[in-house]
């Protein structure tokens, strides 16, 4: 089936840029919303990343604040996490699970990790997928994948539930040395 052919084939190949290969000039907020749909795999529109979008993420501590009004790799980097991440995980979990992976590395360095991990996540997916499945067999693949997606899920949930009580106490740590 071409469909399932060409799904595949963009699970196998397309990823998002490389860290080196990220604009390394400051991009404004309408080059960055029009920058990010190369990032991801899309298959509807309705996943546009949006200014507002980009403002609450600052608002909410997901993004660092621009540069004056200049947005550079960092901020693409995260953006990638944030839309990738979007789809499965809440915004206060995405915030807990990028600012537990972020402490003590380089932006560049986490950015990297989160494409390997992208990358074998995908190649999974696209292992599964076989062209020559019959129409008739589609809705099992279908049940398959969902399934997974839901134990993969429910494993996030928890692990997040580990990681996040961590987080709050060292918010709590930092807030009464500074009243201290």
């Amino acid at each position: 089936m071409d469909e399932l052919k060409e799904l595949k084939e963009r699970l196998s190949q397309e990823r998002p840029a490389q860290w080196r290969d990220l604009p390394d000039i400051g991009l404004y907020m309408d080059q960055v919303v029009s920058y990010m749909p190369r990032q991801l795999i899309s298959y509807a529109g309705g996943d546009a990343l949006t200014p507002a979008m980009v403002n609450n993420y600052i608002k909410d501590g997901l993004l660092p604040r621009a540069d004056g009004k200049k947005y550079g790799r960092t901020h693409l980097a995260y953006l990638t996490a944030i839309c990738a991440l979007k789809r499965v995980l809440s915004v206060r979990e995405t915030k807990a699970l990028l600012h537990a992976a972020a402490e003590g590395e380089e932006d560049w360095a986490l950015y990297a990790k989160f494409l390997g991990q992208m990358d074998m996540a995908l190649e999974r997916t696209a292992d599964a997928l076989d062209p020559d499945t019959p129409r008739e067999e589609l809705a099992g693949l279908a049940l398959s994948l969902a399934l997974r997606s839901y134990a993969d899920q429910l494993a996030c949930q928890r692990i997040l539930d580990l990681i996040t009580p961590q987080e709050a106490t060292k918010a709590e740590r930092k807030r009464r040395v500074k009243e201290g």
